[in-house]
């Protein structure tokens, strides 16, 4: 099955450059170039491409506002963020828009093209270990709490006690190997509980399982 990618960038060459690797990448195919975050919108909801390959710096509607619309928008549309190294904390407020992971503007093709396919099946670009990593180090700027007590988040109130616990693993980063490992566990059964879990906190991925972890007080970075 192919996976439909929309590129977003203000940048000519970066476009041409990203429509010539998914053209010769086998499973994906570019279907349209947006250059800024308000033809990005238009064109995700009329193309409804399974990825938007997305910029941030753009001019006018950036695109950490478009990935906020083209989410809001509730299509089946995931949203993969393309970043530089420093620009790094414009992409946890991406992933707090509801993007499903992002990668660095130089990652290989081979990262590229997995990554967008991970995305287009609901899985998270960033690996676990990697994401609690990563989160850690922005934490205090841009995962602040909301101020509701845990128990009152209704997020989590339909989670078992044993659905929790894994939701607290995975806020922290852990693999289905380590949950499986630390909660004595098998790994199909492990897989069960995340999929269970992602499904009742709405969570469209574990990434969005991780903000949601930090958000509610389950998990605390350790800056």
């Amino acid at each position: 099955m192919t996976t439909s990618v929309l590129i977003v960038d203000d940048q000519p060459m970066q476009r041409f450059g990203l429509r010539m690797l998914l053209e010769g990448s086998p499973g994906v195919t570019p279907v349209g170039e947006a250059t800024h975050g308000a033809e990005a919108v238009r064109m995700a909801a009329e193309l409804r491409p399974d990825v938007v390959l997305m910029d941030i710096r753009m001019p006018g509607m950036d695109g950490l506002e478009a990935t906020r619309r083209i989410v809001a928008a509730g299509g089946r549309t995931r949203v993969l963020i393309v970043t530089t190294f420093d620009l790094d904390e414009y992409a946890y407020e991406g992933l707090r828009a509801g993007a499903s992971g992002f990668l660095l503007k130089d990652a290989g093709p081979e990262e590229l093209v997995s990554g967008i396919q991970a995305v287009a099946t609901g899985d998270a670009v960033v690996a676990p270990s990697l994401t609690r990593r990563l989160l850690d180090a922005h934490a205090h700027d841009v995962l602040t709490p909301t101020g509701s007590p845990t128990a009152q988040d209704p997020r989590l109130r339909e989670l078992s006690a044993r659905e929790r616990e894994v939701l607290v693993a995975i806020g922290n980063g852990w693999t289905n190997s380590e949950i499986a490992r630390h909660l004595v566990l098998s790994e199909s059964t492990v897989k069960k509980h995340v999929g269970r879990v992602l499904a009742k906190i709405g969570a469209r991925d574990r990434i969005q399982a991780v903000i949601l972890a930090y958000d509610a007080g389950l998990v605390r970075s350790k800056r």
